[in-house]
């Protein structure tokens, strides 16, 4: 049987350019998303073998879209696309459960392998990444505790994107006091009072691109 893929990227012609790789080499793609958001929906309702997710998404990045699927889809490996090789972004993917690490600068051949690997039980990188920040996270050193809470996080790149109050509220489904309590909260745990600084922590952090 071949492995279930989930394909998340908002660029249609790019999406629809890796849908058509994969298949040629024999793998399934069982849904599509152009959103974080949309996909955790796609992965709680297929449960696909493996979701590859590119970093920058609009309502909720990459990253914070592996932490959510892992818990909604235990059985599906995240592979993460992204440009970035520097260790702190590694980092932090490991530690959102991300199994394949895969640069867009590589050949197509390379996330086709990172399906392989990944399917098999293994932890998959690119060329250039580096290994030593793997081994020294699967050895358990220390990273410092994110303060936000997944949510918060999720509210931080709203608030980042341009999106007001009454829209997050809306595009989470909760009230706008709620929403709003959430940025308050934000705000006191970063020590940032003002949108601009949070637009910069979150440029800072790779939650949401420049």
């Amino acid at each position: 049987m071949p492995f279930r893929i989930l394909l998340a990227d908002d660029h249609l012609i790019f999406r629809q350019g890796l849908k058509g790789l994969l298949e040629r080499e024999g793998l399934q793609v069982v849904g599509e998303a152009a959103d974080g958001q949309e996909a955790i929906r796609r992965a709680r309702d297929s449960s696909p073998d493996v979701a590859v997710l590119d970093l920058t998404m609009p309502l909720l990045n990459g990253l914070d879209a592996a932490r959510e699927i892992v818990r909604v889809s235990p059985r599906t490996r995240p592979i993460l696309l992204t440009m970035h090789t520097e260790d702190p972004y590694v980092l932090e993917a490991m530690r959102a459960g991300i199994k394949g690490y895969v640069l867009k600068t590589q050949p197509s051949t390379d996330l086709v392998q990172a399906i392989q690997e990944v399917c098999r039980g293994r932890v998959y990188l690119s060329p250039g990444v580096s290994r030593a920040v793997v081994e020294a996270y699967v050895g358990k050193t220390e990273l410092p505790p994110d303060p936000l809470s997944p949510r918060e996080r999720e509210v931080l790149q709203l608030v980042a994107e341009g999106k007001t109050t009454k829209e997050t509220a809306r595009l989470l489904g909760v009230s706008v006091k709620t929403a709003e309590n959430h940025r308050t909260r934000i705000m006191a745990k970063l020590d940032i009072h003002e949108t601009a600084g949070l637009v910069r922590y979150a440029i800072r952090q790779g939650i949401i691109q420049p």
